[in-house]
């Protein structure tokens, strides 16, 4: 961006305030509303705007766009916009712990589910723009799907206790949840003000995943599988050992 179309300036006592165009700044004050015009401020919180970046890292880190599209470019063009094509399309297979399945996907074959990334940009109508923060943080700390977890704070994880929904409804692998939501509440909270704040939306109407009619509860409670459980058991577990 050209620093002739946008200006930034850092005053103590008072948020930090772009202006666009060329026109001169106009005042912010608690009950001043800014100007609907091209020259308007837009008055930025530092600390959401900190929240979105450190998102982005993390986003960046844990290779999230290897799935959803832009890899570890996030000036992709389908940056986060989920599947474009039967290449990133996965088969899980039924019997998990004998993986063996051909490619490319043969649709009619009964062994597998295809599941498949969704568009976490925050598109409206095809991604995640209508849903809040908090369903975001929700998904990634419980593994809901987004419009199957609540707007408010779950305190368990218990099929119809601490808001925890009666009949929980789980994201397909392979996102990795699990591992996610070993994370810290702030990470996940950073992570969702980017998906809602920091992404451009785009329009990219993805396939629902298949899955099976508990849409994944007895996979992720599958003993052999071993997701473990949350908050994870307390160190060291019988196959860790304490350094001396």
């Amino acid at each position: 961006m050209k620093a002739s179309s946008k200006a930034v300036k850092f005053a103590a006592a008072r948020p930090l305030v772009v202006t666009i165009g060329l026109g001169a700044l106009v005042s912010i004050g608690a009950c001043t509303a800014p100007a609907a015009d091209e020259n308007a401020e837009v008055a930025i919180d530092p600390a959401a705007n900190a929240s979105v970046e450190r998102g982005r890292q993390i986003v960046l880190h844990h290779g999230c766009g290897d799935c959803h599209g832009g890899f570890a470019n996030p000036d992709s063009p389908i940056w986060m916009a989920g599947v474009m094509g039967p290449l990133q399309e996965f088969a899980v297979p039924l019997d998990f712990m004998n993986p063996s399945f051909a490619y490319p996907l043969d649709e009619s074959d009964p062994s597998y589910f295809v599941t498949r990334p969704r568009n976490i940009t925050p598109d409206d109508e095809t991604g995640i723009g209508r849903f809040t923060e908090r369903q975001i943080f929700n998904s990634l700390r419980y593994g809901l799907r987004p419009e199957e977890t609540p707007d408010v704070e779950i305190s368990s994880t218990v099929p119809g206790e601490g808001n925890f929904p009666p009949v929980p409804r789980y994201l397909a692998p392979p996102m990795p949840w699990t591992a996610f939501r070993h994370m810290p509440d702030q990470d996940l909270w950073d992570i969702a003000a980017y998906l809602k704040r920091g992404v451009r939306p785009v329009s990219n109407e993805v396939l629902e995943s298949e899955g099976p009619p508990d849409f994944w509860a007895s996979f992720y409670a599958d003993p052999m599988v071993g997701f473990g459980s949350y908050p994870a058991p307390p160190f060291p577990t019988e196959k860790e050992t304490r350094t001396p």
